[in-house]
C-alpha cells in the first residue's frame, strides 16, 4: 500500500473517530438540557454534510425530526473548539426553540440562556479559517452609505436591482451602488 494511500485511511478514520465525538457530544447536550429542563427533547437527525463557510446550522422541517447539520470540514480542521462552541451552539438552537416557543429570534435572550447554560459562549459567527471550505465565490459590489462603502455578493446586488433597499446598521442611510467590485 502506498504511504498516501496510508495517510488517507489514516484521515479518513480520524474524520469518523471526530464525527463520532460530535454526534456523542450532541446527544449528551441534549440529554443535559432534557434532565435540567424538566423535559425529553425531540430526536434530532445529525448528518455531517454541511458545505461552505457555515460550521453549523439546524433546520426544523415542518413534518419530521429537527436537523442538524455540521461542516466535517471545519470540524477536522478545528476540532476543540468545533466541540466546544459549534456543538452547543446549534443544540442550543434546538433546545431554545423547543422548550420556549418557535417565535423566538435565532441568537436571542433564550438561546444565550440555553448556551450559559452549557457553559459555553454565546456567539452568533465562528472565527474559523473558511478559505478551503468554501465552495463559491461571489461576484461582489461596491456600494457606499453615509459613513463608509460596503461589499455586497451578487445575491443582495440582484435583490436591490429588483427593489429592495438595504440601509446601513450604523448610519442607516440607503446603500448606493458606486462601481463593480471586480472592475
Amino acid at each position: 500500500m502506498s504511504r498516501f494511500k496510508q495517510l488517507e485511511q489514516a484521515t479518513d478514520k480520524t474524520s469518523d473517530a471526530l464525527q463520532q465525538t460530535a454526534l456523542a457530544h450532541t446527544k449528551a447536550l441534549l440529554e443535559q438540557a432534557g434532565r435540567h429542563f424538566g423535559r425529553q427533547f425531540p430526536d434530532v437527525t445529525i448528518n455531517f454534510d454541511l458545505k461552505g463557510q457555515a460550521a453549523g446550522m439546524v433546520r426544523f422541517p415542518a413534518l419530521g425530526k429537527p436537523q442538524i447539520r455540521y461542516n466535517a470540514l471545519l470540524l477536522n480542521e478545528n476540532a476543540d473548539d468545533f466541540l466546544k462552541r459549534t456543538v452547543p451552539h446549534e443544540v442550543a438552537h434546538v433546545i431554545a426553540r423547543v422548550y420556549y416557543s418557535i417565535n423566538i429570534r435565532p441568537h436571542g435572550t433564550e438561546w444565550q440562556s440555553v448556551m450559559h447554560f452549557f457553559g459555553a459562549e454565546a456567539s452568533r459567527c465562528h472565527s474559523y479559517d473558511t478559505q478551503r471550505a468554501s465552495t463559491r465565490k461571489l461576484q461582489q459590489f461596491r456600494y457606499a452609505c453615509g459613513c463608509s462603502e460596503h461589499l455586497l455578493t451578487s445575491i443582495r446586488h440582484k435583490r436591490i436591482q429588483a427593489g429592495l433597499r438595504y440601509s446601513c446598521r450604523k448610519c442607516k442611510n440607503p446603500l448606493e451602488l458606486v462601481v463593480s467590485a471586480d472592475k
